[in-house]
């Protein structure tokens, strides 16, 4: 009788499902899962080599796609709040945690202004027009005060640069304290 091979998801034993992959040897392993993962870095470098359109801006269809993207401004902030007040309870010292607090305290102005730039954003219509680019960008008049915060909101970059660079910093620094600290029991 013909022994079958059977995909098995369940975790089952070598001896119940034979595998074609476990009759070769380690250097035929190796082999195979380079060329594997040669071909699938080959396979998704396409996709980045030659992408069809790559927008830097979502609209959101209906009402619908607002809503939700408010709601996830919310609930974003609101984990930033949970986030700053749980480091600032906590006995944690050290710049990395500082520097994770200031991250919080940006990203949460930032998540205010984007959340107000899309709510002022329904009430106009398109009144920014691009001449040469984006920072020549200017709002048609008349000016009112939506048109006013509108345009200052889009330049949330502002404080999400900034944000970003202190959450970097901060992850840098509280990975060397920790590589420390290693570096300390182990002599011991």
């Amino acid at each position: 009788m013909k022994e079958r091979q059977i995909l098995c998801i369940s975790p089952c034993t070598q001896s119940t499902v034979p595998s074609s992959f476990s009759s070769l040897s380690a250097m035929d392993r190796v082999s195979v899962f380079k060329s594997t993962v040669l071909f699938l870095a080959f396979f998704f470098s396409c996709f980045l080599i030659l992408p069809a359109n790559a927008w830097a801006l979502q609209s959101h269809g209906a009402p619908e796609g607002l809503y939700v993207h408010q709601m996830a401004h919310v609930f974003f902030f609101l984990a930033l709040v949970y986030l700053y007040w749980d480091i600032s309870r906590s006995s944690f010292s050290g710049r990395g945690w500082v520097y994770l607090k200031i991250f919080c305290v940006l990203m949460l102005f930032w998540n205010i202004v984007a959340f107000v730039g899309h709510a002022v954003a329904i009430h106009i219509d398109v009144h920014i027009v691009p001449e040469a680019g984006y920072l020549h960008s200017r709002i048609q008049g008349p000016i009112t005060l939506h048109k006013a915060i509108f345009f200052i909101t889009k330049f949330d970059h502002l404080l999400a640069v900034p944000a970003l660079f202190f959450l970097y910093i901060g992850m840098r620094s509280l990975y060397r304290s920790s590589i420390k600290q290693h570096a300390g029991k182990a002599k011991r």
